[in-house]
């Protein structure tokens, strides 16, 4: 945003601190009007034919702007995908804790990557690793959606889970409560 003497226009439609339109005049005009007041002359929208500019107080306008924008940052949820790495011939207490894993992060509201690796001979035989990630997705179905079914890729099948939304509201609500209720039993 251009204020004060960075405005280089000669002509600009000009409204004052209400949103009243006082109409166009020139650049100079503008200025001193804006400086009557105290005040600073902040073009608001360059690309009209002319210009628009409005009179205000550019240090409180771009404060308020930084506040704006700082809430919007806190009220921002940043997703992150955790990975589950398996085997295509994993033993089953080995997959349990891989899906405990799992569920553990799709509770705390984060998408999961289940990913199969391959080695050597085993690559021809995908069908294993595809067994394996629908077991997953099926001991999950009812707190997850499939975002991107099991594709290999490489020597690596991979499939994306994340939660449902009604889901990771009452588990982070109740992870909460538990966590609390857990504290004076074992303080006890």
């Amino acid at each position: 945003m251009r204020i004060n003497e960075e405005i280089r226009i000669r002509e600009v439609r000009v409204t004052d601190v209400n949103g009243e339109q006082l109409g166009i005049m020139a650049t100079k005009d503008a200025l001193r009007l804006a400086e009557e007041q105290h005040l600073d002359l902040v073009e608001v929208a360059p690309k009209a034919r002319p210009p628009v500019c409005r009179i205000m107080d550019f240090g409180k306008y771009r404060y308020e702007q930084q506040k704006r924008d700082k809430e919007a940052r806190k009220k921002q949820k940043v997703i992150t995908v955790k990975e589950v790495k398996l085997r295509p011939n994993i033993e089953q207490h080995d997959f349990d804790v891989k899906l405990k894993n799992a569920q553990r992060f799709i509770e705390d509201g984060d998408k999961v990557k289940v990913t199969v690796m391959f080695r050597g001979r085993e690559l021809s035989h995908p069908e294993l690793g595809n067994a394996i990630l629908d077991k997953m997705a099926k001991a999950l179905e009812e707190n997850v959606t499939i975002e991107r079914a099991a594709k290999l890729e490489g020597k690596n099948m991979t499939m994306i889970l994340s939660p449902k939304a009604q889901n990771a509201k009452k588990t982070k609500k109740g992870g909460v409560a538990n966590a609390q209720d857990k504290d004076p039993q074992s303080d006890g």
